[in-house]
């Protein structure tokens, strides 16, 4: 992905952590990337948004900062430090909000070219009590999506 991206990025010791300010013409806000382990110890949840005081995730918020692609390019960038860490770890990711979930399946489409060379990457389909992880597929409504690094 070739999108400018935020260089000032804090880094947990772990990578399982990562924090930002975005700038933009509402003033700066400190975003927070956290990588999460479920109940499957090799699937991690990536959840991203603002800061909140206690130190978690606010990714409910929309602070229409103007930046928005270079956001995402910078969580993607937290996506190749944390996978080159942990290459046998899936990262899993949905949006908030159905909008958020479209936004992310069109940047997964956009950059497919580029992103799979580096990762597997799936869609994730929800049923009444399951979840099936999928080949992704441009135009498809997915639940999610799952990447995994690929081996080198």
């Amino acid at each position: 992905m070739n999108y400018e991206r935020y260089e000032n990025i804090i880094a947990s010791p772990d990578k399982l952590e990562f924090q930002f300010v975005s700038e933009g013409p509402k003033g700066k806000v400190t975003k927070m990337i956290q990588f999460t382990q479920t109940l499957n110890e090799n699937i991690y949840n990536l959840a991203f948004g603002n800061l909140r005081n206690d130190g978690s995730v606010d990714d409910e918020t929309t602070n229409d900062n103007g930046d928005r692609n270079k956001i995402l390019a910078t969580v993607a960038g937290t996506v190749y430090e944390f996978s080159a860490g942990y290459p046998e770890r899936f990262i899993f990711f949905c949006g908030t909000t159905p909008q958020r979930t479209r936004l992310y399946r069109m940047a997964l489409t956009i950059n497919m070219e580029a992103l799979k060379n580096d990762f597997h990457i799936y869609g994730v389909l929800r049923g009444m009590d399951t979840f099936e992880r999928v080949a992704f597929r441009k135009g498809v409504d997915y639940f999610g999506f799952m990447v995994k690094r690929k081996k080198t």
